[in-house]
């Protein structure tokens, strides 16, 4: 029988991001015939595996064709190199295109939903294998999957209120129901920086692996304290980053160590096979009703977010996207207090106010 091809772009080739069959695995390490899982991965490595416009169509175009291969059984979405999986949108491109386009940037937020509708939808479960930071639109896409494996130097976070955003492409939706509702204010708000064992122990995270290596040791993450105690507050310690002397020593040991993500990629072969090894139409319909619980809250916001956020690109976003990409590298971010200030005063949204609160504009002055 001639089987039908259910793609929307079929024999598509993907160039700015890497589409990659690999042989699915059985239980004794054998490749199986004629299965696959289905590897997606990010490769700006440059921009810390930012995406742009074009990767993040590409990406719902992965999902989608991944997703109607008979011979898929997971998706595996990650990133080239160690230092990061993705730290969101690409803030040089909404800095230079997007900043102050809302028309545009309403277009590009589109581009941004379908993707993460695309995983969200994606008939095959889908495995996050974190090879570095998640931040920002790189914690929304992340959340989006079924499952997360991280290696233990990764980094998780939002910096939407510190750029001039709000982390409405996913986080307000999906980290509550992950982590509850204090500590999504934590991330969402604050922009408090989590480590991967703080991640895994807020229940963020499916499985944490080491990646470092020293005297052909496998050693923890030595930025972070990785025993459970209670501090003078009662409060746990334990995934906090290390601070003083003890981070300066963890500095000091990191730079010896070397990046060995060997058992990231066995704990996520592992997580394959499992799955493998099950009915597949029940686990579509298991994942499926498990996932529904995001979608309900991402369904009821996404086409409104996309409006605010497409808006707020003639505000906030303009002035903090600007600073991020144009300001110095130990200030970029803009003066907060200055801003609070003038808003205040009344003063309106404009190339004045721009001027004032960025450190772009402030370092031209100071140079003269």
């Amino acid at each position: 029988m001639q089987l039908k091809n259910h793609s929307l772009l079929a024999d598509y080739r993907f160039e700015h991001i890497t589409y990659e069959l690999r042989p699915a695995v059985d239980p004794k390490g054998r490749p199986v015939d004629g299965l696959f899982n289905a590897w997606i991965v990010l490769d700006n490595p440059s921009q810390m595996n930012s995406y742009t416009t074009d990767m993040a169509r590409e990406v719902g175009i992965a999902f989608r064709q991944a997703s109607m291969d008979r011979r898929v059984v997971c998706c595996v979405f990650t990133a080239t190199g160690d230092r990061a999986f993705c730290t969101g949108g690409n803030t040089k491109e909404y800095a230079e295109y997007y900043s102050g386009n809302p028309q545009e940037y309403k277009q590009y937020m589109r581009v941004f939903n379908d993707m993460i509708d695309a995983i969200l939808r994606c008939d095959k479960p889908v495995v996050n294998r974190v090879n570095g930071m998640r931040v920002a639109g790189g914690q929304e896409i992340g959340m989006a999957c079924d499952f997360s494996i991280a290696a233990d130097t990764a980094r998780f976070g939002q910096a939407g209120p510190k750029h001039g955003s709000a982390p409405d492409g996913g986080s307000t939706d999906f980290l509550p129901l992950y982590v509850g509702f204090s500590h999504a204010m934590d991330s969402a708000v604050l922009c408090e920086m989590w480590s991967a064992h703080k991640a895994l122990y807020l229940g963020l995270l499916t499985q944490v692996v080491p990646v470092l290596r020293l005297d052909g040791q496998w050693i923890p993450n030595p930025l972070v304290v990785t025993d459970r105690f209670l501090d003078e507050f009662g409060r746990i310690v334990y995934g906090d980053f290390k601070t003083g002397e003890a981070a300066a020593a963890g500095k000091a040991t990191m730079a010896k160590a070397t990046v060995d993500q060997s058992q990231l990629d066995q704990a996520v072969e592992a997580l394959c096979t499992k799955i493998l090894m099950l009915m597949p139409d029940c686990v579509s319909k298991t994942v499926n009703g498990i996932r529904k619980h995001k979608q309900r809250h991402w369904d009821l916001n996404a086409i409104t977010n996309r409006e605010w956020l497409s808006l707020n690109m003639m505000t906030e976003a303009r002035a903090g996207f600007r600073a991020f990409n144009e300001g110095p590298k130990d200030r970029r971010e803009v003066d907060f207090i200055k801003l609070r200030q003038m808003l205040a005063q009344g003063h309106p949204w404009d190339d004045e106010l721009l001027r004032a609160i960025s450190p772009q504009f402030q370092t031209e002055v100071a140079g003269r």
